[in-house]
């Protein structure tokens, strides 16, 4: 997988936890949920 396709992963990540969520929740809700969605994908560090 280069740089950016998991760059692209992330960013889409991202994208989609901030849009189903929206503005106003702890920052630490959006870092649980934005590595449940990016082990979903396979993409574990």
């Amino acid at each position: 997988m280069t740089e950016n396709e998991i760059a692209e992963i992330i960013v889409d990540a991202a994208f989609q936890v901030h849009k189903r969520l929206g503005p106003g929740l702890l920052e630490s809700v959006y870092e649980v949920i934005f590595a449940y969605e990016l082990k979903e994908e396979r993409v574990e560090g």
